[in-house]
C-alpha cells in the first residue's frame, strides 16, 4: 500500500532514466517522450546546459533567503525583461504560485476585485489560481470559492463587448487553453481582451505558465497579437527545476513593495542558474525560428498521415504545443500510443496532447507520427 495521499489517476508506468527526448521504464523499455513533464522538460531530459549550470551552483551556493541580494535572480530576471514588455520578475516556485502574485498585484495595483476568466480555462490547484480556472470540476469539494471571479466563454468577442462597470481588478487569459484542450485564441480575441482592459480600466494578466518560454517558437506566446500587463511563467522556464516567475510592467512596481508578497524558496541560486541556462539556450539566434518551423513540419506531416481518417476531427496548435481532436474518448488511444512507446497526455475527454521537448530532431517528430498513424488506423477499422 502506497504512502502517499492519492490525488494522481497514475498510470501503471515508472519511469527510472531519460536523455533528450526519450525515457526508460523499470523494464527498460524505451519511449518518446511528447509529454516531457507537461511541457516542463522542454529541453528534454538531461539537458547539459541547465545540468552544468545547477551541478556548479551546487558547489556554491543552495539557499540563503530573500533577505539578502541574489545576484543569479538580478541576471535572470535581466534576461527576462531584456527579451519582453515587462521591467520586473517576481520569483517563485510554480505556476500556481505565479498566478496568486499575479491576482494579489492586480487587485493591489487596481484597488478593485473582480477578474474575469474563461470556461475551460486552468490556471492552479491552490485555492485563488482553482477560483480563477473555468472548470467546475476542479472546484468541485472544496466548499465556497474566492470571490469576485467571473467566467465567460473563450474566443467570444460579443462577451467581451458586455461587460461593464468599473469593478474590474483584471482579465486573465491563456493564449492557447492547454488543459482546456489545445485551443488557440484568436488575433480577434486577443486584441478586444487588450481593448477591453483598456475600456474597463483594468490591467489584462497572461498566463504563459504552458505556452511560454519558447513552446510556441517564440520566448511568449503573447508576442505580436497583445501587450500584457503582467505574464506568468513556469513549467519550461527552469526544464524540470522547480521555479515560477511573474512579470509585470513598470507602473506596477509601486504596488509589490516590502511586505506585500514572498517566497521562501523563490528565486533561490539552484533555480536561477537552471532558469539562466533556460534562456540563453532558447534566446541564441535562430533557435525559436527552428521552433515554430519544426512544429509548423510537425503539424503539416500529422495532417497529411490522418487526413483521410474520420475519427481525426482537427488537427491545431502552435509551435511544439499540438491537440489532436478525436471523436470520442482519447483516453484508450493515448494507452495504445503507450504500449507503442509514444508519451502523450490528454487534454479534456477527446483531445491527444503532443508537447515535445522543442528541441527534439525531426526524425523524432516523424517517428511520433508513424506511431500515431498506426494507432489510429488500427482504431478506426476496429471501429467499423
Amino acid at each position: 500500500m502506497s504512502s502517499l495521499f492519492p490525488t494522481y489517476a497514475r498510470w501503471d508506468l515508472t519511469l527510472t532514466e531519460g536523455k533528450g527526448a526519450w525515457v526508460k521504464d523499470t523494464n527498460g523499455k524505451e519511449y518518446l517522450d511528447f509529454i516531457s513533464g507537461i511541457a516542463v522538460c522542454s529541453l528534454g531530459h538531461q539537458f547539459e546546459p541547465v545540468k552544468n549550470a545547477v551541478a556548479a551552483q551546487l558547489d556554491k551556493l543552495w539557499h540563503v533567503s530573500n533577505l539578502f541580494g541574489i545576484e543569479q535572480q538580478e541576471q535572470a530576471a535581466a534576461l527576462l525583461t531584456e527579451h519582453s514588455f515587462a521591467e520586473a520578475v517576481f520569483f517563485c516556485n510554480s505556476g500556481a504560485e505565479a498566478n496568486e502574485a499575479a491576482i494579489k498585484l492586480a487587485r493591489k495595483h487596481t484597488g478593485k476585485g473582480t477578474i474575469v476568466t474563461f470556461h475551460q480555462s486552468f490556471h492552479g490547484r491552490t485555492f485563488a489560481a482553482m477560483a480563477a480556472t473555468g472548470q467546475e470540476k476542479v472546484r468541485t469539494g472544496f466548499g465556497e470559492m474566492l470571490p469576485s471571479f467571473e467566467y465567460l466563454p473563450y474566443n467570444h468577442l460579443d462577451a467581451l463587448d458586455e461587460l461593464e462597470g468599473d469593478h474590474y481588478a483584471a482579465i486573465m487569459l491563456e493564449v492557447i487553453q492547454g488543459e482546456g484542450g489545445v485551443v488557440p485564441g484568436s488575433d480577434e480575441f486577443l486584441k478586444k481582451a487588450g481593448e477591453t482592459c483598456k475600456r474597463l480600466g483594468c490591467l489584462l494578466i497572461v498566463d504563459e505558465v504552458q505556452t511560454g518560454i519558447g513552446r510556441t517558437g517564440k520566448l511568449f506566446a503573447h508576442e505580436g497579437k497583445v501587450t500584457p500587463d503582467i505574464v506568468t511563467s513556469a513549467k519550461g522556464l527552469g526544464n524540470g527545476f522547480p521555479v515560477g516567475a511573474m512579470l509585470g510592467s513598470g507602473e506596477l512596481i509601486p504596488s509589490f513593495q516590502p511586505g506585500s508578497h514572498g517566497s521562501t524558496f523563490g528565486g533561490n541560486p539552484l533555480a536561477m542558474a537552471a532558469v539562466q541556462a533556460v534562456l540563453k539556450t532558447i534566446l541564441q539566434p535562430g533557435f525559436l525560428e527552428t521552433v515554430k518551423e519544426k512544429g509548423a513540419h510537425f503539424i503539416r506531416e500529422l495532417k497529411k498521415e490522418t487526413e483521410e481518417l474520420p475519427s481525426v476531427l482537427e488537427i491545431r496548435g502552435q509551435g511544439m504545443m499540438i491537440g489532436l481532436e478525436y471523436d470520442g474518448p482519447a483516453a484508450g488511444v493515448i494507452a495504445e500510443l503507450r504500449e507503442n512507446g509514444l508519451l502523450v497526455l490528454p487534454a479534456g475527454e477527446n483531445v491527444i496532447r503532443l508537447l515535445p521537448p522543442i528541441n527534439c530532431t525531426y526524425e523524432e517528430c516523424r517517428m511520433a507520427v508513424s506511431i500515431l498513424k498506426t494507432v489510429l488506423e488500427a482504431h478506426s477499422k476496429a471501429r467499423i
